[in-house]
């Protein structure tokens, strides 16, 4: 049987004529050189890769390692790579099994491997179970937590910036700067709690203490937590700077374990996600729990669009980005919340801040490229860059999106204690 090269492999899901031009490690080569779009297959792993996971895990592992490469790609910021790539739809084709058989075959005739996964790839669900770490038990929690975020806090500030704000900012518009948008969203958050000072605000899941210094530079005294232990020294650094120590701190806590209560608001800002719906009654009376009457909770998350789409991430985000992560549509949110025995005031949907947060995110760790890559390596630096400009297609395309859930906890006489029409200024 006459072996295929790998331009014939890659024909067999691209229909003839795609705008799009594929050299290979082979000689072999795909299409026309003045395509807008050039790939090249570097070496035979980024066939190993795909033919072992025809999926996002295997094309990621591949272009982690720098096995695919573009002409077209940016360091940091893939966006355009990735936009291109995703207008090829309606170039695909289903193979034949007949040709998928011979590919097949010409992949084994050179020996049948599976290449390691690149070194930052962390272990599979099951792997993770096998090891004791349960979805969404306080230790499994713990170490996926400590996996996201316990990397480098001077890596996360090449592309944060100096807010060091892991969620979404609130644009007045597209120009806005980065930080004054996060500015912006701080802001937003504590004027819907409606915290005068003197209140007491618990932040569960405070990342990196920006919620804890913006509430305590209002008066109020706060008290955030979070499983990272690299978060917390920067929040308690950060704090002792600002000389607010009277006001605000940061412990290395799980919610659930915060062992004081009455507090006059408890927001939540992108720490949902971690949770898992199954999770999401336990979680609401918790914090309804810790409230005290007439209290409000601002909880802030990533949402499904509807309530028809999976709630648990691919394989590539389970792996990589956020282990155990899963997201919920905003009606089954509201639901749980509300059958606490909250009362949702507002909803508010971010999707488009969250895809220029993306993008400013992603243009920081563009411009400080080779720290970054110095810092932790380039698979790792290039992961963050196809991450970000990922997600930020995805709020493009209302794939995914973000909710705000404003809801007071009633007293003996009701929830007839807010005004009467929105109290906090728009953003």
């Amino acid at each position: 049987m006459q072996q295929m090269t790998v331009a014939d492999m890659i024909q067999l899901f691209i229909k003839p004529g795609a705008p799009i031009y594929i050299t290979a490690f082979d000689g072999s080569t795909l299409g026309s050189e003045d395509a807008p779009l050039c790939l090249q297959v570097r070496n035979s792993r980024a066939v190993y890769y795909l033919a072992n996971n025809p999926n996002e895990l295997g094309l990621a592992r591949a272009y982690l390692q720098g096995d695919i490469a573009s002409p077209q790609l940016v360091p940091g910021n893939p966006y355009g790579l990735f936009r291109q790539l995703v207008g090829l739809k309606d170039w695909v084709r289903t193979p034949s099994a007949a040709g998928v058989a011979k590919a097949l075959a010409t992949i084994a005739s050179h020996g049948w491997r599976r290449p390691s996964a690149p070194a930052i790839e962390g272990p599979s669900r099951a792997r993770r179970m096998t090891e004791g770490l349960m979805p969404h038990t306080e230790a499994g929690d713990a170490a996926t937590v400590s996996y996201h975020y316990d990397q480098s806090n001077d890596f996360y500030r090449l592309f944060l910036g100096p807010s060091m704000t892991y969620t979404c900012a609130v644009f007045d518009s597209p120009d806005m700067s980065l930080e004054a948008a996060q500015k912006n969203k701080l802001d937003l958050v504590l004027d819907k709690l409606a915290l005068q000072p003197g209140q007491r605000l618990l932040d569960i899941g405070c990342g990196w203490g920006s919620m804890e210094i913006e509430a305590a530079r209002r008066g109020i005294r706060v008290l955030g937590v979070t499983l990272s232990g690299e978060q917390v020294e920067w929040g308690q650094k950060w704090i002792r700077d600002e000389g607010l120590e009277d006001l605000a701190e940061v412990r290395l806590m799980d919610y659930r374990e915060v062992p004081e209560g009455d507090f006059d608001g408890i927001c939540s800002i992108g720490m949902m996600e971690h949770v898992g719906h199954k999770h999401y009654p336990s979680y609401f009376q918790e914090i309804f729990d810790k409230l005290k009457p007439g209290g409000m909770l601002l909880n802030h998350q990533i949402t499904r669009c509807n309530s028809r789409q999976g709630k648990k991430a691919g394989e590539f985000i389970d792996r990589y980005i956020f282990p155990d992560g899963e997201l919920s549509s905003p009606a089954e949110i509201e639901m749980v919340i509300q059958d606490t025995g909250f009362e949702v005031i507002n909803q508010e949907n971010l999707r488009q801040h969250y895809a220029l947060t993306l993008h400013r995110w992603n243009e920081n760790l563009q411009a400080h490229w080779k720290e970054a890559v110095g810092m932790v390596g380039e698979p790792k630096a290039r992961l963050w860059g196809l991450y970000m400009a990922g997600c930020a297609f995805n709020f493009e395309m209302n794939n995914i999106q973000i909710h705000q859930f404003l809801a007071v906890k009633p007293g003996a006489d009701g929830t007839d204690t807010y005004p009467l029409r929105p109290w906090w200024p728009l953003h």
